[in-house]
């Protein structure tokens, strides 16, 4: 894999972007890192980085920069009329390899018994995985959280790729919005076009604020504009990336993980919760580059 390392004043935006929003985004983390990667302390956040890290060029642009976000829907915690869609908690009985297929799991209710909370659609249920977190806004008001728990071990299959495929959908006009359009105008195909994605997604409950984003892979909230899904194969969980994207200029800390996320220059930024920052988030397809920053030690080890 191809590295090279770079200076910082190569990187386009580099002095302009808020370095404090993102030393607060690295420092949420950070313990969670070995002792070669530098602890936040006292003085400048632009300093800090500049004096601890070597930006770090890996793989070949151009990137695939999207983005993802935490849904909020309306659910109830019994079975009514109108929420019959469930999120499901993770059976103890799955192992390490794959399990039944989407459509297995679907037609023969193999989860019943394990439903956690009920949403009104099978979409939103189905985007609720996609994403891996979701607010769940009860009739009283009140908000539950549900985070990821796990996958039935079959590969992600995007439905928007299919339809695209299929030619029901322009490629320039695909988003979440226009899947939901979709399925709304022809509801007896949503089952077989949900189903053309074999993955299951598994939730649990998380008693979080409600403030914050929804846990990364790492176990801690992710911060909006300021986290990163990566392939941890070529980036470390933990690692501060520079993003050139689009209009993008940002400082931005890889904290999450996608089964879609692969290659060094592919990224996922979390745009936020709820409906603005779930079309943010559906617009996002940009090209650029993606950039580590790496202690100096291993980018010398990465980067000869």
């Amino acid at each position: 894999m191809a590295a090279r390392r770079l200076a910082f004043n190569t990187l386009s935006g580099w002095v302009a972007d808020d370095h404090a929003a993102a030393l607060a985004a690295y420092a949420a983390t950070a313990d969670l890192l070995d002792g070669s990667w530098p602890r936040p302390g006292k003085g400048a956040a632009r300093d800090f980085f500049e004096r601890n890290f070597s930006p770090v060029l890996i793989g070949d642009p151009p990137a695939l920069v999207t983005g993802y976000y935490e849904p909020e829907v309306a659910g109830e915690l019994a079975r009514t009329g109108n929420f019959r869609h469930p999120l499901h908690g993770r059976p103890a009985l799955i192992g390490s390899g794959p399990w039944f297929t989407r459509a297995e799991i679907v037609a023969g209710d193999l989860l019943a018994g394990h439903e956690l909370v009920w949403l009104e659609s099978a979409v939103e249920a189905f985007l609720a995985q996609v994403q891996g977190s979701v607010r769940v806004r009860m009739p009283d008001g009140s908000v539950r959280r549900f985070g990821f728990a796990g996958r039935n071990g079959h590969p992600y299959r995007s439905i928007g790729v299919e339809l695209v495929r299929q030619g029901e959908i322009a490629e320039s006009a695909m988003s979440a919005a226009a899947i939901r359009a979709w399925c709304l105008a022809r509801p007896e195909a949503v089952t077989n076009l949900l189903n053309h994605n074999p993955s299951y997604v598994f939730f649990r409950p998380l008693d979080l604020p409600e403030d914050g984003g929804p846990l990364g892979t790492m176990g801690r909230q992710v911060t909006a504009g300021r986290s990163l899904a990566v392939d941890p194969d070529h980036i470390p969980l933990g690692a501060p990336v520079w993003a050139e994207a689009g209009d993008i200029r940002a400082l931005i800390i890889a904290q999450d993980t996608g089964s879609a996320i692969r290659g060094p220059q592919r990224g996922d930024i979390f745009c936020g919760s709820g409906d603005d920052a779930g079309r943010r988030a559906g617009a996002m397809r940009l090209g650029g580059r993606l950039v580590t920053l790496l202690p100096h030690e291993l980018a010398a080890r990465v980067a000869p």
